[in-house]
């Protein structure tokens, strides 16, 4: 395992659909997982290191108790809530910044792990919303793009300052 460097907004790899991943990504996950760990995160994506699969990590339990590591290999959302809630969420790409993102309150994610094993499971309340913060890293969609115009040219300026 190795850390890997974490890519910084404005990076245009930030902004890239990714691929679906096939072939092994144990490795790389493994990676992940201990640069997420030693940011100190809860989440990351692999765009985030300029990988443009679609892959994520999290573990939103490990700094309130013991790890709970997920890897999300080819995620899908496959329900969400019609209720959402709103609230503050920084990222490793865009440090220093926090922003106020609506999201939904729970959401069904599928995904393959590591092992290749199929998973399906509903996320609720901080997992919900990590799951949603990472999935959108797949898709070239960074916090900035989250929130109004308004707050978006405060929160750009506060970063580039």
């Amino acid at each position: 395992m190795s850390l890997r460097p974490i890519l910084l907004w404005p990076d245009p790899r930030l902004s890239k659909v990714c691929a679906p991943v096939s072939g092994d990504v144990s490795d790389l996950a493994a990676d992940m997982l201990e640069t997420m760990y030693a940011a100190p995160g809860r989440g990351l994506a692999a765009p985030q290191i300029g990988v443009l699969q679609r892959l994520f990590v999290m573990d939103v339990c490990w700094k309130d108790g013991d790890p709970e590591p997920l890897v999300c290999i080819n995620p899908e959302i496959v329900a969400r809530s019609e209720t959402v809630v709103t609230g503050p969420e920084g990222c490793l790409s865009i440090p220093g910044v926090t922003a106020d993102v609506t999201r939904a309150d729970w959401i069904v994610l599928r995904w393959t792990d590591e092992t290749g094993a199929m998973h399906e499971e509903r996320l609720d309340g901080f997992a919900a919303i990590c799951a949603q913060h990472e999935y959108d890293h797949l898709d070239g969609i960074v916090t900035f793009d989250r929130v109004s115009s308004e707050a978006r040219r405060a929160l750009e300026a506060d970063y580039a300052s």
